[in-house]
């Protein structure tokens, strides 16, 4: 009966683990394709900073702390954006303006879903991945999601293993043959997750390995004493940390995601 248990939790680790060896080959191909480019090249801005620490959602958060900060827009707590002053400075913020809407007003959580998709926050990820300085969008996410899927897998073979066992010891007290074959599934992903912590992990995130020395690079906000007087401080401490970063409570809940 313990076979039934064990051919899922097999299929499910070499399925999962070529999916990830595939992912693999694409970073090493990314990697061969990277040089020592200067960050001058791309111009290494605030909305780009966020782009390399948090991806297209921090551009967005960014975006609307900026906006709200200098009077442009209101983020109420309660989960609603209002424009206040509807000339937008530069593209993004005209891009911002124009998905909230001719009503001037939206819930905060769709501009923010909207805005993270929207072409001009795709062109800051693109001009950085021409760069060699960010993970390709679709990269970044899918390698994400075949290390979760890995784990579910290995996840998998040991809750299957448990019940194998379970059911071997009661039919005939034999528990060694389930733990001999399950761990071929236990080993194969764990394997595969080890591999992956060297080849891989590096593409997890949004900036690549290059783009990680130039956030290295940028002077970390203080901890303490961070004041609305200094914007480019707190923009700074935005772009990477997120809203986290905020001394004002009420503008952090205004973009807790609800």
């Amino acid at each position: 009966m313990w076979l039934l248990f064990l051919l899922p939790a097999c299929v499910a680790a070499v399925l999962s683990c070529i999916r990830l060896v595939r992912m693999t080959a694409t970073a090493d191909a990314l990697a061969g394709q990277e040089g020592p480019r200067p960050p001058e090249a791309v111009g290494i801005g605030l909305y780009e900073t966020a782009y390399l620490a948090g991806g297209p959602d921090r551009v967005v958060e960014l975006a609307l702390v900026l906006m709200a900060s200098r009077g442009r827009l209101h983020l109420a707590h309660t989960g609603w954006t209002t424009v206040v002053d509807p000339r937008g400075r530069s593209r993004l913020e005209r891009a911002v303006l124009a998905t909230v809407g001719p009503e001037g007003q939206c819930r905060t959580g769709e501009l923010r879903e909207a805005m993270a998709a929207h072409p001009t926050v795709m062109e800051i990820g693109s001009r950085l991945s021409l760069a060699g300085l960010a993970t390709p969008a679709a990269v970044q996410r899918h390698t994400v999601l075949v290390i979760r899927q890995v784990r579910q897998a290995l996840l998998l073979s040991l809750v299957l293993l448990a019940a194998a066992l379970a059911t071997s010891v009661l039919a005939n007290g034999d528990a060694l043959a389930p733990l001999a074959w399950f761990s071929l599934p236990v080993v194969l992903t764990t394997g595969t997750l080890l591999m992956a912590r060297v080849d891989v992990h590096p593409y997890t995130g949004w900036a690549s390995p290059i783009g990680q020395e130039v956030l290295r690079e940028v002077r970390p906000p203080r901890q303490h004493g961070l004041t609305d007087d200094d914007e480019r401080e707190l923009f700074t401490a935005v772009a990477m940390n997120g809203t986290d970063a905020l001394p004002d409570a009420r503008l952090r809940a205004a973009l807790r995601r609800h």
